[in-house]
């Protein structure tokens, strides 16, 4: 997905996006963005990460075997 923003302005640590055609707006954290000013336009593309999707759920069902594991073992005792 590719969309657009708008530098709205500048509040402190936060700056002020307004996002897609219908200039939603958005606080993002300055030191996220490029150099920029107010009035510029940003192109934005958000994808999703696949892998690090997959990553991420590996390391869910692995925590989530553990503590089966341990709850049976200790259901055992």
């Amino acid at each position: 997905m590719k969309l657009r923003a708008v530098i709205d302005r500048f509040e402190g640590s936060k700056t002020v996006l307004l996002a897609g055609e219908q200039e939603i707006s958005v606080n993002w954290p300055s030191q996220l963005l490029p150099a920029a000013k107010e009035g510029d336009v940003l192109a934005i593309e958000i994808t999703v990460d696949v892998e690090a999707t997959k990553q991420a759920q590996a390391e869910v069902d692995e925590l989530f075997e553990q503590i089966t594991r341990q709850n049976q073992e200790d259901s055992s005792k």
